[in-house]
Parts: structure tokens; sequence; C-alpha cells
């Protein structure tokens, strides 16, 4: 498996990683056996997050005696500094490792929270360095899916790694965001080469990631059979044929016009609904366990929103992509009342 320099990290990683979501559905047997056949396979770059519930347990249960041959990231919301704390050390002992590759800020969609993490006197980012000089971190990385936020926590310089949305569909990275880590010296991490389960062809998904050499791309994993096929991408010919790109451009089209990439410019809604969840709410269903979501802290509330929609149309005319967003909002409302009653 091919190892790329990982940006200022310094860190030679898989060109292709492991995105530790899916592995929650599974018996813990299962997901130790998908984990331990990417290590198999060559992989050396595992990702997942403390709010990811049996994830990071299943990991260090899987790499548990080969931790030497890998890189683990992990990631936290931005709480306060005394529960950055208290996940840090939820993911060491989970991961029953006493150190973490790389830790990253989870989601960071706005100024207003990167204010808040590099702010010079109270930041967040000193909990970090401070875990850092403690030896539990090696490096600092940053997640985002909106890219103006994305951008700007590029810009100030204080991260090693960006995670982001990444396929041909969602391909604004390779113009606007992907330029900036160059110049920065950052690692860049795809997340959702899939588009969340979107797009069914995985290998056009792949090859056309495979034209962009300096990323690390982490397909979320459940099956051995999955992982074996995606890598087998890795060893083949990377050249898009004139077949795929009519393939392409008819699935862009196709999905394109309901395929919501959580730019948030629609936003701000006077119901207060959180729009891009409500329209992504589908790939929960898709990825992830019922109890992740349906026992989340907020996507019960904001589904809940979403039938107070009263149709006003701004954000629709505010959507650079022209969405049907009313009409998708009342379809995923509907989607969740039926999983909760399912689950019931």
């Amino acid at each position: 498996m091919e190892k790329i320099r990982f940006g200022k990290t310094g860190m030679m990683v898989t060109r292709l990683g492991f995105g530790g979501i899916p592995i929650q559905r599974l018996s813990e047997d299962d997901a130790v056996k998908v984990v331990k056949r990417c290590l198999d396979l060559g992989i050396n770059y595992f990702d997942t997050a403390n709010g990811y519930s049996t994830s990071e347990e299943r990991i260090g249960k899987a790499v548990k005696g080969r931790r030497h041959d890998v890189y683990i990231a992990t990631k936290t919301f931005p709480g306060t500094p005394e529960i950055i704390e208290k996940n840090l050390d939820l993911s060491l002992k989970r991961l029953d490792t006493d150190y973490i590759d790389l830790y990253q800020f989870h989601g960071i969609n706005d100024q207003a929270t990167l204010d808040r993490i590099l702010d010079p006197e109270n930041g967040l980012y000193k909990v970090f360095e401070k875990a850092k000089k403690a030896g539990k971190i090696r490096h600092i990385g940053i997640t985002s899916h909106q890219m103006e936020a994305a951008k700007a926590e590029v810009k100030t310089g204080r991260f090693e790694t960006m995670m982001f949305p990444f396929n041909f569909i969602t391909n604004e990275p390779a113009k606007e965001l992907l330029p900036l880590c160059r110049e920065q010296d950052m690692g860049f991490i795809v997340m959702k080469p899939l588009a969340g389960g979107m797009l069914d062809n995985a290998n056009i998904a792949f090859k056309y990631l495979l034209q962009f050499p300096d990323v690390v791309t982490i397909p979320g994993i459940e099956k051995v059979h999955e992982i074996e096929e995606i890598a087998s991408f890795y060893q083949k010919p990377h050249k898009i044929t004139a077949a795929e790109r009519k393939e392409m451009k008819r699935m862009t089209e196709e999905l394109g016009t309901r395929f919501c990439r959580r730019c948030d410019y629609c936003q701000p809604c006077s119901q207060q609904i959180p729009i891009s969840m409500v329209m992504t709410f589908p790939s929960f269903v898709k990825r992830l366990p019922p109890d992740w979501y349906l026992k989340s802290a907020f996507i019960p509330d904001g589904m809940a929103k979403a039938a107070n929609c009263t149709e006003c149309g701004e954000c629709e005319e505010r959507c650079p992509f022209n969405l049907p967003i009313r009409e998708m909002i009342k379809e995923n409302y509907n989607l969740y009342e039926k999983v909760k009653a399912a689950n019931a």
C-alpha cells in the first residue's frame, strides 16, 4: 500500500485509510475482524472519534500488539476545557494506548467556534497544546463541513491537518481548499468519498480521488469485502476513461439536484431548522446505528424543528445548487418519524 508524507506532521501514512463510523453497527468480533483485515492489507491510518460510541474501543482491540505500526486519529467536539480533557482521557482508555497520533477538533463550521478555539487567553487550542506537551497527543488537526470556515481554519496556520468532504460531486475542495492546504503544508483527509453512501459506483468514486496524489481517503468500512474492493482500486491504473467521465457527469446531474453539500448558505432559518442536518438525515440512517441519531443530544431536536417548516422558500432562494429544500425537509422528517416508530 502506497504511503505519502502527511503534510507537516511528517507521518508517512497510506493513501487509503479507514473510517471508523460504520463498525458501530457490527458485533464486536465482526468489527475487530474488519479492522484487522485493513491491517493485513497494509492500511496504517485509522480514523475514529469520541462521539462514535464503540468505534474507538474496537479499533483499540484490533490494533493491540501492532500499535506502533499504525497511526490513530480521533476527534472531540469543542466543549469546555474540562470536557475536552475528559474526552481525551476516555479516548486513550478506549483505544488502549498512551498516545494519539492526531487529535482533531471535530466539526468546526463557523468563525465564532474557531475564535473560541484560538482565543489567546482561554482558547481551547491551549488544552490541545497542554496534551501535546504531556505526550498524550502528537499532532493537532481540525475537521469541517463548511467551505468558508475550512478556508479560514487553514489560513490560521495553527493546524497540521484538515478533514473535509470531497468526491466528484462535492468537488469544490479541488480548487478552493486543497491548494490552501498545500501552501500551509497541511495533510488533507478526504471524508465522504462516496458522498455519505449516495455514490454506488465505488470504482469511479475512488478513481476520481486517485487523481490527487497527496490526500488520504478514509471511507467508512463495515464489511471485509468492501475494504478489499476499495484497496484493489489502488493497485490498478488510475486514468479515468471517457466512458467513466460520462457516467460521472450523469451521476452528478442526477444526484446534484438532491445532494446537500452542507455549505449552509441556506441559513438562517426563521424557524431555527438546522437545514443541512435535516437534508443529510438519510445518510445517518444508511451509515449509523439507530441509537446514534435517535438518542443524540441534538439530532432529535433538530428533526422535530423540521415539522415547523412554513415553506417560506427563503432557503431555496439562497441555495447555490437550487435544491428543492422544502420538499426534502418534508421527506426527511417523515423518514425520521418512520425510523423513530420502528425503533420505539
